[in-house]
C-alpha cells in the first residue's frame, strides 16, 4: 500500500492523521477520459464490466475504515486494483484499532462529513450498524448463484448491506510429531469422538503425577465448542422464540459431562495444563487441540516449527448429524447511507468491482484462513492445498450459522465449563447459573436468531 493512502489512527492522543508528504499529491485522482478500458469483463451472476466512467469521469476521493492491515485485510490490494482502472477515483485509508473501531464508527457514521463512505464490518457488530448502511445494489439472486448464505443476510426489507466473503469453523489441529512417536499416522485420523478418545491416550504422557503432555487440550475452547456439540445432536442454541438461549437443556448437560469425562474419566487432558492451549499447542506440549482458521495464521507466525495436520472433528457416530458446527463469516465492506450521492455511487461500484473479482475472495481465503464463500472457489485445488481448508469444505451444507449473536454465549458458559471442572461444581447447578447470566446480559438486546434459516432446520430436536 502506497504511503499517501494510509491514515494512521494515533491512539495515544486519539487523533487520526494522514501520512503525506509535502508538496503535490503525485497520485491525487485526475480526469479519467476512457470509458473503454479494453478490459474483460468480470464474474459469473453477479458481473463487473470495468469498461466504463465512474462519476463521469471526474476527480472524487472517498475514505475506507478499517481496523486491518495489508495482511489481514484483502480491501487493500482491491483498492490498488481499482484505482488503475479508474485512476479519477482515489481510496485513502484510515486504520483504527480494534478496541477503538467500534466507539469511533458508529458515532461516526452518523450523518458526519467527514465520515468514511466505506467501512470494514464484522458481523457481531450489526445491531450498532446497520442502520447506518446502504444496501448492495445487486440483484438477490445473482447474489445467491454466486454465494453461500446470502439468505442470513437479508433483512426485513429484502435488503443486503453485507455477506460473507469467506466463512470458517472448528476443526481440530494434530502435532504430527507427536503422532508419529507414538506409532500414529494420517491413518489413525478419528471420525469420532470415542476413536478420539482411542488416540488421545496414546498421545497423554504422564510422570508421576504429572501431565506432560496432555493427548487432548480443551482449556478455554468450551466457549466455542459447547455450540457445536450441541448442534451435532440437534440441539438449537435458542428456543423456539428465537430470542432466548438454549443453554440450560439436557444436551447442554450431557455434553459437559462428555468433557469432564475425557480429564477425569479417561485422562487425556488436565485443567492443570493452563488456559492457554494455543501456547500449549505450538510449545509441542498438547497433541491435539480444538481451534478456527485463524490459528494457522498464529502457527506460521509464533510456532512455524510445528508439524501439523487438521482434521475434521469427530461426530458422536457415523451418521450425518443435524450440523456440524456453527460457522462464521468474515463480512463485505459496508457503505454509508449518509454520504453523497456521488460517494455512495463509487462505493457501490467498488463492491461490485470486488465481489465479482475472483481475486479479492482468493486473497481473503488467504490472509484469513478461511474457505471461499464464492461458490466457483469452493473446490479450487490451491485454496484446499490449506489443510483447515480440505477439513472444512466437505461440511459446508451442514454448518449452521446462529446469527451475529452476544459475546455472552461464549463467555457465560465458558464460567460452567471452569465451575466444573475447575471448581467441582455440580454440573446442573454450574449450567442454570451461567443460564441466568446469558439472560441477565441479553435483557435489552434486539437480537433474534437465524437458526431457522439454516438448510436442515427442519430436522432440529
Amino acid at each position: 500500500m502506497k504511503i499517501r493512502r494510509l491514515v494512521a489512527a494515533l491512539i495515544a492522543t486519539g487523533s487520526i492523521v494522514a501520512l503525506t508528504g509535502c508538496g503535490a499529491d503525485p497520485d491525487a485522482p485526475v480526469v479519467d477520459t476512457q470509458a473503454d478500458k479494453g478490459l474483460e469483463v468480470m464474474g459469473d451472476a453477479v458481473i463487473y464490466d470495468p469498461n466504463h466512467l465512474v462519476n463521469d469521469g471526474q476527480p472524487i476521493t472517498v475514505e475506507y475504515w478499517t481496523w486491518g492491515n495489508a495482511s489481514t485485510d484483502p480491501i487493500y490490494s482491491m483498492i490498488d486494483e481499482y484505482e488503475a482502472i479508474h485512476p479519477n477515483v482515489r481510496i485513502d485509508v484510515t486504520v483504527v484499532a480494534w478496541d477503538d473501531y467500534w466507539t469511533k464508527l458508529p458515532l461516526s457514521v452518523k450523518g458526519n462529513r467527514n465520515a468514511p463512505v466505506l467501512f470494514n464490518v464484522h458481523n457481531s457488530y450489526d445491531a450498532l450498524i446497520r442502520p447506518h448502511m446502504e444496501p448492495y445494489d445487486i440483484d438477490l439472486g445473482d447474489l445467491e448463484a454466486d454465494y453461500s448464505f446470502v439468505d442470513t443476510h437479508v433483512d426485513e426489507n429484502g435488503d443486503v448491506k453485507y455477506i460473507d466473503s469467506v466463512i470458517n469453523t472448528g476443526a481440530i489441529f494434530y502435532n504430527k510429531t507427536l503422532w508419529a512417536e507414538a506409532g500414529l499416522s494420517d491413518a489413525d485420523i478419528p471420525t469420532t469422538w470415542d476413536e478420539l478418545i482411542a488416540v488421545a491416550q496414546k498421545l497423554t504422557k504422564v510422570e508421576g503425577n504429572t501431565m506432560v503432555q496432555a493427548g487432548f487440550n480443551i482449556n478455554g475452547s468450551y466457549s466455542a465448542i459447547w455450540q457445536g456439540l450441541n448442534y451435532q445432536k440437534g440441539t438449537l442454541m435458542f428456543q423456539d422464540d428465537g430470542t432466548t438461549a438454549n443453554y440450560d437443556c439436557e444436551t447442554t448437560k450431557e455434553n459437559l459431562e462428555f468433557l469432564q469425562s475425557l480429564y477425569d474419566e479417561y485422562g487425556i487432558g488436565s485443567v492443570k495444563f493452563g488456559d492457554d492451549r494455543d501456547l500449549s499447542f505450538g510449545n509441542g506440549q498438547s497433541a491435539m487441540i480444538y481451534e478456527w482458521g485463524s490459528y494457522v495464521g498464529t502457527l506460521a507466525t509464533n510456532y512455524p516449527d510445528i508439524d501439523y495436520g487438521v482434521f475434521p472433528t469427530p461426530t458422536f457416530d457415523d451418521d450425518v448429524p443435524f450440523a456440524y458446527d456453527r460457522y462464521n463469516g468474515e463480512s463485505t465492506p459496508g457503505i454509508n447511507t449518509h454520504q453523497s450521492d456521488e460517494q455512495k455511487a463509487v462505493a457501490q461500484d467498488f463492491i461490485r468491482f470486488i465481489l465479482a473479482n475472483d481475486d479479492y475472495i482468493r486473497l481473503a481465503s488467504q490472509v484469513l484462513n478461511s474457505l471461499p464463500a464464492k461458490i466457483s472457489l469452493q473446490d479450487d485445488a490451491d485454496i484446499l492445498a490449506n489443510p483447515m481448508l480440505a477439513a472444512i469444505a466437505p461440511r459446508l451444507d451442514r454448518l449452521i450459522w446462529p446469527g451475529p449473536t452476544p459475546s455472552t454465549l461464549e463467555t457465560s458458559p465458558l464460567i460452567a465449563f471452569e465451575n466444573v471442572l475447575q471448581n467441582g461444581q455440580d454440573i446442573d447447578a454450574a449450567v442454570a447459573y451461567s443460564q441466568q447470566l446469558i439472560e441477565t446480559d441479553m435483557e435489552d438486546s434486539a437480537f433474534t436468531s437465524m437458526e431457522d434459516r439454516y438448510a436442515h432446520y427442519d430436522e432440529h430436536n
